[in-house]
Parts: structure tokens; sequence; C-alpha cells
């Protein structure tokens, strides 16, 4: 990298502080301890996130299965409660043919 006003003579000229080597390697040492523990934090985050996604397919599975709840044997059967929404519907709505002639 160029800058118009200083040559490369400049450069060399201004002083570069270096840490000395012992000081280096645990600044290594530690930014290596550092990336490890990230590592290992990224794979608990992975694998959590793995077991939270089979969990909510499991939930869902469940759910579908009627499985969450226990069944309250005093709950009218699906296929009865279909039948009396059925009847309800036909007792409370006319037909077409009975709205047309009303009107």
């Amino acid at each position: 990298m160029a800058i118009q006003h200083l040559s490369i003579i400049d450069y060399a000229k201004c002083p570069l502080p270096v840490p000395p080597l012992e000081e280096q390697t645990e600044i290594v040492r530690r930014v290596e301890s550092l990336f490890s523990q990230a590592d290992a934090v990224e794979k608990q985050y992975l694998a959590a996130k793995q077991r939270l996604d089979r969990l909510s397919q499991a939930l869902l599975a469940k759910a579908f299965r009627g499985e969450l709840v226990p069944q309250d044997p005093n709950d009218e059967p699906a296929a009865e409660l279909l039948k009396r929404i059925q009847a309800e519907r036909t007792t409370l709505t006319p037909t077409r043919r009975q709205r047309n002639q009303s009107a």
C-alpha cells in the first residue's frame, strides 16, 4: 500500500512495537482456547437445535394421534358429534328452496 507523501523508507523508520515472544505465545494460546470454546458452544447449539426439531415433530405427531391429553370416557365420539352438528344445521338453516319460497 502506498501513500504518496510516505515512502517505504519512511515506513521502515517507524517503530513497530511487538510484544515479547512469550507474550505472543500466551496471546495465541488464549485465542485458540477461546476458539475451542466457541466451537464447543456451536456444537452444543447444533445438537440442541436438532433435538428441538425432533421434539417438535414428535409433539405434532402425538397431537395428531390425540396422545397429548388423556381421553375422557365421558367425551362424545367424533362420529356422533358430527351427526349431531349436521342434524342441528338441517333444523336451523333453511334450504335454498325454502328461502326462495319465503321471499
